[in-house]
């Protein structure tokens, strides 16, 4: 079915991709020093090419029900690692006899019921397409029905496409003919649609008859072939949107969601083989029986809304959320910056101060005409100021020491509120402004003469 019927081969591949796909992370049992170790070894056995080949014959099973993949073990080193992974037919299996569930292998020594497959030698992978018995549960077994009537339709409009619009030649002899006679107008019939010549005796004749109304004949079976293929996309898919129809954005949403709880699933059951059949062997002949064991998991991505993510973040944190970056980072798709390298910061540009037109400053007092063009003046004054006001706060604990030293010594000295209300006032005559008074007139002479030189206040 899958090498003649293009439709049902191009969504069972699409289905078998889609997990194929998916990237493989590998969890440690725990933090202990041992779990990771075997997780780091299941990791290496991971980044080899050929797991990725036995993945996609493991999924073989979606359209038979079950996939058997021998491991090829490479015992040459200290350690067991698989050599390739080999697929083999369907057709050197069978079912127990009993209950119909234990995979067993065909074999000269018990060709009636088989042999158990031999400890840590077969992948076999039985995803759960439906309940039941295992042999009935691949998508070939569901398909099978449209595959055979879709067939009968294609080769019935393919006859019909032959002879479509052709008139019926009709062959006329007269009742002396001989049976060599007959034959040879046969043939004439016959060959005349393609030679379009054709050499009678003269009692006899060829007619050319209208041919019956066939209006319609070839929508009859394009619809129906289409009507197949989406029961078929259905079947593999779960639905006919991304495969058949071509329809609205939102409906091939709605529809890739039901694909996508199709793929989790597949996913999963591929995972739990792959964690029974070959993670476990491979850690048992190499460091032991564990009681926990490395899992590998296939990963699926969810889609995230960057812009509904950014726009809460821009809420949220100002309020005091605390969120790590790192997170952020894997939501996004940003990988963490190395330590050492340059790391861009992007932060909004500051808002822009409203200037005000001078023409709104020419009522009032008489300075607000020269107030208003040193609002509006395009230097670069701002920043100077900006500069002053940062050079002036760099030295402010020295300069307050005189004024909250003696504060600060009440406030260790008293026993309670009261006694630090009650030595208050004479706090003044030990605080000494001197130097605060005079940095202050110093800055405030420096802002001065940052302003417009015709300002004589």
């Amino acid at each position: 079915m899958e090498e003649r019927d293009l439709h049902y081969g191009s969504v069972l591949g699409t289905r078998k991709l889609a997990v194929s796909g998916l990237p493989v992370i590998v969890e440690a049992a725990s933090d202990d020093t041992n779990d990771q170790k075997l997780a780091d070894a299941v990791r290496e056995l991971v980044r080899q090419p050929e797991f990725g080949e036995m993945v996609d014959d493991a999924l073989d099973a979606l359209g038979k029900g079950y996939s058997a993949t021998e491991i090829i073990w490479d015992r040459s080193g200290r350690e067991w690692r698989p050599e390739r992974y080999e697929w083999r037919d369907p057709r050197f299996f069978m079912w127990d006899r009993e209950s119909g569930r234990e995979l067993r292998l065909l074999d000269e020594a018990d060709m009636l019921e088989g042999v158990p497959l031999p400890p840590y030698k077969f992948i076999v992978h039985r995803p759960r397409i439906k309940s039941g018995l295992p042999i009935r549960g691949g998508l070939a077994r569901l398909a099978c029905v449209g595959y055979m009537c879709k067939a009968y339709t294609v080769k019935d409009w393919m006859a019909f496409a032959e002879v479509f619009g052709m008139p019926l030649r009709l062959g006329r002899y007269g009742p002396s003919a001989s049976e060599n006679d007959i034959q040879t107008l046969v043939s004439a019939v016959a060959n005349i649609g393609s030679d379009a010549a054709a050499v009678l005796p003269e009692s006899m004749r060829i007619e050319f008859e209208q041919a019956a109304n066939g209006a319609g004949g070839d929508k009859l079976f394009l619809g129906l072939a289409e009507w197949w293929d989406k029961q078929i996309s259905k079947g593999v898919l779960g639905q006919t949107m991304t495969a058949d129809d071509g329809s609205s954005l939102s409906q091939a949403k709605v529809h890739d969601e039901v694909r996508g709880d199709i793929m989790a699933a597949d996913a999963r059951a591929l995972a739990n083989t792959l964690n029974r059949d070959l993670v476990r062997p491979f850690i048992d002949l190499n460091y032991g029986p564990q009681k926990a064991y490395p899992r590998i998991i296939l990963q699926i991505a969810e889609p995230e809304d960057i812009e509904a993510l950014t726009n809460a973040l821009e809420k949220l944190v100002p309020l005091g959320l605390e969120v790590e970056a790192s997170v952020i980072r894997d939501k996004l798709g940003l990988p963490d910056p190395p330590e050492g390298d340059d790391v861009v910061l992007l932060r909004p540009a500051p808002p822009a101060p409203e200037m005000q037109p001078a023409a709104n400053h020419a009522q009032g007092c008489p300075h607000c005409a020269a107030h208003a063009k040193a609002l509006n003046r395009q230097g670069s004054h701002a920043d100077a100021i900006d500069d002053m006001v940062d050079e002036a706060l760099a030295d402010w604990e020295p300069m307050m020491a005189p004024i909250i030293d003696p504060l600060r010594k009440l406030a260790e000295t008293s026993q309670s509120y009261e006694e630090f209300l009650a030595g208050l006032p004479a706090l003044l005559e030990e605080m000494d402004s001197t130097e605060l008074v005079k940095r202050l007139a110093l800055e405030t002479f420096k802002a001065r003469g940052m302003g417009d030189a015709e300002d004589q206040t």
